[in-house]
C-alpha cells in the first residue's frame, strides 16, 4: 500500500473508532488523512469499501494467526492458552481494530456483512474446535461450549478498553495471567500452560 493510502487507512481507522462509520463524512475524512474529497476517493472506492477492509485485514490476520496455533499445539491446553494469549496481544495492541470490527458490523450492507461475519465465524470456529477438543479429552470441564467460547472472547476482548502499555503490567504478562484465567474458567489445570507464546499478527 502506498504512503498515501496507508494515511487514508489509518484516518478511517481513527474516525470510524471515535465517530463511528455512519458519524463519519466524506469531508471529515479527506481532511483527517490531508487530502481533497476528490483526492481521497482515488484512494478507497466507497466509504463502506474502507470500512470493510479495515475490517478484513484485522480478521484475516486473525484468523492466520488462530489457524498457525492449531498447526504448533497440539494439545488443547496449550492450544487455548496460544489463542488466549493472541486475542489478548492482538486486541491491546490494535484498539481502534477491536472497536470498529466489533462496533461497526450493523453499519455494513447485508452483502458485505455476510462477508466480515463469515471471517469472524471461522476465527471463533478456531476456538470452538479448541475448546470441545478439550471436553473430548477430559481436558476442559464447562456445561456450554458455546457460552465458554462467547465468554472468554468477551473477557479477551476487553483489554482493548482498558491496557495502558505504560501501566503496572507487561503486555506478556497480562497475556500470561488471562491464559491461566481462562484454563481456570474451562475447569482446566492452569499449571499447564506452560511457556506457549502466541504467533506474531
Amino acid at each position: 500500500m502506498t504512503p498515501t493510502g496507508e494515511r487514508v487507512r489509518r484516518a478511517a481507522l481513527e474516525l470510524f473508532a471515535e465517530r463511528g462509520f455512519h458519524g463519519t463524512g466524506i469531508r471529515q475524512l479527506a481532511e483527517h488523512a490531508g487530502l481533497s474529497s476528490a483526492t481521497l476517493y482515488h484512494y478507497m472506492g466507497t466509504k463502506e469499501d474502507l470500512l470493510v477492509e479495515l475490517m478484513r485485514a484485522s480478521l484475516e490476520r486473525l484468523v492466520a494467526a488462530a489457524d498457525d496455533v492449531l498447526v504448533h499445539h497440539a494439545g488443547a491446553t496449550a492450544r487455548l492458552g496460544a489463542l488466549v494469549r493472541l486475542h489478548v496481544t492482538s486486541h491491546a495492541e490494535r484498539p481502534l481494530e477491536t472497536r470498529v470490527v466489533d462496533d461497526e458490523v450493523h453499519a455494513l450492507s447485508p452483502e458485505r456483512r455476510h462477508e466480515v461475519v463469515a471471517l469472524r465465524d471461522r476465527y471463533e470456529a478456531a476456538w470452538q474446535q479448541v475448546i470441545d477438543q478439550g471436553l473430548a479429552t477430559g481436558a476442559f470441564s464447562v456445561e456450554s461450549a458455546a457460552v465458554a467460547r462467547r465468554a472468554l472472547l468477551e473477557m479477551c476482548s476487553g483489554v482493548a478498553r482498558w491496557f495502558d502499555p505504560a501501566g503496572p503490567v507487561a503486555l506478556a504478562d497480562l497475556a500470561d495471567q488471562y491464559a491461566v484465567l481462562a484454563l481456570r474458567l474451562l475447569g482446566a489445570d492452569a499449571r499447564r500452560v506452560g511457556g506457549d507464546t502466541p504467533p506474531p499478527v
